[in-house]
């Protein structure tokens, strides 16, 4: 791993960088993704989900509506764990990596705590590969193989012969994949090194069940820079709301019509409200690796209901995301 030390800069100059707050620093470091020739990178990806759904009050012109329940919740749980072994090393340019399956899990539960039976589609990315191009600088070059693995898995989440499609886990999976090293590549003039206290911006994935593509809008903060039993480490701590707008290169699993099974089928326009939360990344600095990371947030929605019984359902979407290497 590359360490770069800039020089001193004088105590009253002030680094500013676009969209950041600024700050003074005699000191940076770079960040910067590194892998070693014959060493394999184990890595467990988490993600935990509860949605409650609020019915709220039926129309007086369908006084038959169901009033014994008027609110719903889905506990969802998956777990995976990828492999990442480098295939064609080049420090100072792209490096290709394979990343395979080596497990996954998905769980899925009701309000009544009933275990839903259904295979997540999530399920069959167990065993699968596919290689992408990285540079030190954290930026994934090509997606191709990823994206074409999602749309395998867009596949399995369809009842055979049929255009109803159930609720699933894949873009808790693209979203660790996609934005892994986002914190890095989000960088601006990341040649010029980070100082504690620097601020940047970027934007991860909001994964949800229902069909709702949104963003996170995020701000990076470097808190802190300190030694542990693995050397030189970045504390980096983020916040989010929600973005306003939604980048069109993210991948889509599905493609068509179709509609949705379950509780979610009963559910359209959705529209999201706001959404906020904090996460924090430990990131070796002598390494070039994420050791891990923690995010949490909590996101407000409402819809409409396909049959017009004149109510709004509101949702609340509490989500934690983490990822762990595995030694």
């Amino acid at each position: 791993m590359r360490t770069v030390l800039i020089t001193t800069i004088a105590a009253s100059v002030l680094s500013i960088f676009a969209g950041c707050e600024s700050i003074s620093s005699a000191n940076k470091k770079l960040l910067s993704v590194d892998f070693q020739k014959g060493q394999t990178l184990r890595y467990k990806f988490t993600s935990a989900r509860d949605i409650d759904i609020d019915w709220g009050e039926p129309s007086k012109n369908f006084p038959n509506a169901d009033k014994k329940q008027k609110t719903d919740s889905v506990k969802e749980t998956s777990e995976i764990v990828m492999a990442y072994s480098p295939v064609d090393i080049d420090p100072y340019g792209l490096t290709t990596i394979k990343a395979t399956c080596e497990s996954v899990m998905a769980e899925r539960r009701s309000f009544t705590g009933r275990q839903d039976d259904r295979r997540d589609a999530l399920e069959s990315l167990l065993g699968k590969s596919y290689t992408f191009k990285i540079g030190p600088d954290g930026k994934i070059r090509d997606y191709s193989e990823l994206d074409k693995m999602a749309k395998q898995m867009g596949q399995n989440a369809f009842r055979p012969n049929s255009n109803i499609k159930e609720a699933d886990m894949i873009d808790d999976f693209i979203t660790a994949q996609w934005f892994l090293w986002d914190s890095i590549a989000s960088i601006p003039n990341a040649a010029e090194g980070v100082a504690a206290g620097q601020t940047w911006k970027s934007k991860l994935l909001v994964p949800t069940p229902m069909l709702l593509r949104k963003a996170r809008a995020v701000t990076y903060k470097l808190d802190k820079i300190r030694q542990d039993e693995n050397g030189t480490v970045a504390v980096i701590k983020s916040s989010y709301v929600l973005s306003e707008t939604t980048p069109t290169g993210w991948h889509l699993p599905y493609s068509g019509s179709f509609r949705m099974s379950g509780v979610f089928g009963f559910l359209i326009n959705y529209k999201a409200l706001d959404l906020e939360g904090e996460g924090e990344e430990i990131f070796n600095i002598d390494a070039g690796r994420t050791e891990q990371y923690s995010q949490k947030y909590q996101m407000h929605l409402e819809a409409s209901l396909i049959l017009p019984i004149g109510s709004t359902p509101k949702l609340t979407i509490k989500q934690e995301l983490t990822a762990k290497l595995v030694e």
